[in-house]
């Protein structure tokens, strides 16, 4: 295991550089100018070019990534055009509030989407089944921003019990995290139901049910333990996706995370913490896989890693 671990983060590197030479492609692809951005729209031609030259922009595209590379090899991810901090600093100020949302939101998740996958599977064909992946289908096919702007007119607006946006008290967090989730919440019902549904046809079941055991027993601990492998799987790339991918639902929320800020600098064309972001999540995935893979030796002794 401890080799396999090894091999694992050692290849994270030449997966991060090749990460790091499309977002550097991509980010310059984006319309606009920053140095006329930063300059400002009453500047001059000569500023403008001024300040192209103080930001590095002057010189061509690979000398460029060079010293982009080279930065990070030092730790140092470069500094904000927009607000003129470390980019470092920016980023940590805005990921614990989107990290937690994302864990609150994954928390909530989890439990109910198991507990109504479960609940479908055991109930196949009668009418929890049915309730059951009739809110699942919900779930996945409501757009994000038009849940979160109905539960901010409910709960917000008429009744008065949640704020509309921020994160100054648990409260904060209730609608913001029922928003991202509940996307995730059905696709993990709808995944521990076909799996569970797999599993209770195995012939260790039957024999399980003929020895007398309580059903309980049979599906919560034994069938549900073989079957969260592909659903631990699916959640470990969900947990990824909402922590890099909360864009919408921090903008309807005004959430102070790492989603708004990729759209502030989008907007700016702040280069730096746009790289800097779209590496994070690169890395956030990367590691969240291999934290899945642990997990599956955990699930199941028989997998090993070599």
């Amino acid at each position: 295991m401890f080799t396999y671990l090894m091999r694992r983060l050692l290849g994270v590197v030449p997966i991060l550089l090749i990460v790091s030479i499309f977002v550097f492609l991509f980010v310059h692809l984006i319309p606009g100018d920053p140095a006329r951005l930063v300059a400002g729209p009453d500047a001059s031609q000569q500023d403008v070019e001024l300040v192209r030259e103080q930001l590095g922009l002057d010189k061509p595209l690979a000398v460029q990534y060079i010293a982009f590379v080279g930065k990070l090899l030092q730790g140092d991810l470069g500094t904000s055009m927009k607000t003129n901090r470390p980019v470092f600093d920016e980023i940590a100020a805005r990921f614990m509030p989107t990290f937690w949302l994302t864990v609150w939101s994954m928390a909530w998740a989890i439990i109910f989407g198991l507990l109504i996958g479960v609940i479908s599977a055991t109930k196949r064909n009668k009418w929890q089944d049915y309730a059951g992946m009739f809110g699942a289908v919900s779930g996945i096919s409501l757009p994000s921003f038009w849940l979160g702007l109905m539960l901010i007119q409910l709960f917000s607006v008429k009744l008065g019990l949640f704020p509309t946006g921020g994160n100054d008290t648990w409260k904060g967090y209730v609608l913001p995290s029922l928003t991202l989730g509940a996307g995730v919440a059905a696709v993990i019902a709808r995944f521990a139901r076909s799996s569970l549904m797999d599993i209770l046809k195995e012939d260790y079941i039957r024999t399980g049910r003929a020895k007398g055991l309580k059903e309980n027993i049979v599906v919560w601990k034994h069938a549900l333990k073989n079957a969260m492998i592909p659903v631990i799987t699916m959640t470990g790339l969900q947990f990824g996706f909402l922590l890099g991918g909360s864009i919408v639902v921090e903008t309807v929320f005004s959430w102070p995370g790492l989603g708004r800020l990729l759209i502030d600098s989008v907007s700016f064309r702040d280069y730096p913490v746009i790289q800097a972001e779209l590496l994070l999540f690169a890395l956030e995935f990367i590691l969240i896989n291999l934290i899945v893979d642990i997990l599956y030796a955990v699930m199941n002794p028989q997998i090993r890693y070599e």
